[in-house]
């Protein structure tokens, strides 16, 4: 467990594992514009993932390697280096959702990418709006922004874990798809501690945590929205106006939910509660058997191991006929 006092703060890794980076391979050729059968909304309300996710987790990456000189712990290293080449092949992995399946129907929304980039690659870097900093707000702005990833990560672990537990699903994903959110949602349920475990090393603390976590909810509310709205308009089959200030969002949101397509937000909030706790820790989040049990058989990862070559049967050659 991480060990977080006042004055004398030592603080260790709460993975109760080495953490193991992955490499996957997804074919997207037969994945249907609507992957989930039927069901546009629901398919491109998650499709929005694609969009925020890679900028976002490559940015996740270049955080944690500011913060890993603050790090003692030699586990918590090791498990900050893990986590950078797992968010790596993720934004890898959803890169490959937006070119060969968001793009390949037309549904790719240019200008809304461009927003998500600027956040994550100007905005949110060392000198956000190109203003360096004084140094001794360098250290506070780093900790702000692994606050906000502590956040993101809770909010991952919990979805990750939906993804791992919704059998809905199964009956009408395109098993691509589903394998990509399931791998991807067992290893956020695997490294669930690190950012936090990382946050708190570096020096942050839970009056911090409590502030990020409402900018971060409705930063990711916006953002999310958006990308589905927006590649909702460019949908062939969507007539009318999908933006969430109109009606048909709203009741496309509760079709879905009560199909069981999508979580629902009393579920969301109810998860979100406990991250309040002062005694909140990620490792009581999420099952890490049930996501090691997952990620074993993930076509996505199979896809990239060697097969390992038949047993050759030995003939003793001295035997004579």
């Amino acid at each position: 467990m991480g060990i977080m006092f006042k004055g004398m703060r030592k603080i260790v890794s709460s993975s109760p594992h080495h953490l193991i980076p992955r490499k996957v391979k997804f074919d997207w050729h037969a994945t249907p514009i609507d992957w989930i059968k039927g069901e546009p909304f629901a398919s491109h309300f998650i499709n929005a993932i694609h969009l925020m996710f890679p900028a976002g987790e490559l940015w996740m990456c270049r955080m944690i390697n500011r913060a890993i000189p603050y790090l003692d712990d030699p586990k918590l290293i090791e498990d900050a280096r893990a986590f950078i080449r797992q968010e790596a092949m993720h934004a890898r992995s959803h890169s490959s959702a937006v070119d060969e399946h968001l793009k390949a129907y037309g549904l790719y929304p240019d200008e809304y990418q461009q927003r998500v980039n600027k956040l994550f690659e100007e905005i949110l870097m060392d000198e956000p709006f190109g203003v360096r900093l004084p140094k001794p707000l360098q250290k506070e702005w780093l900790i702000f922004r692994l606050g906000c990833m502590a956040v993101f990560e809770h909010i991952a672990c919990v979805l990750g874990q939906y993804a791992l537990d919704h059998e809905k699903w199964e009956e009408v994903a395109d098993p691509v798809m589903l394998d990509l959110l399931r791998w991807h949602g067992a290893e956020e349920v695997e490294h669930r501690s690190v950012v936090f475990d990382i946050y708190h090393g570096v020096g942050g603390g839970y009056v911090g945590r409590y502030m990020c976590t409402g900018l971060v909810l409705a930063a990711v509310t916006v953002l999310w929205t958006q990308g589905a709205t927006e590649i909702l308009r460019k949908h062939p089959d969507i007539k009318v106006d999908p933006s969430i200030a109109h009606g048909w969002f709203s009741q496309q949101w509760r079709r879905a939910t009560s199909l069981g397509l999508l979580p629902t937000l009393p579920w969301v909030a109810g998860k979100m509660l406990g991250y309040f706790s002062p005694f909140y820790n990620p490792i009581h989040e999420g099952s890490t058997e049930q996501a090691l049990a997952y990620l074993e058989t993930s076509v996505g990862y199979l896809a990239t191991q060697k097969p390992v070559p038949a047993a050759v049967p030995f003939v003793d050659q001295t035997v004579q006929a």
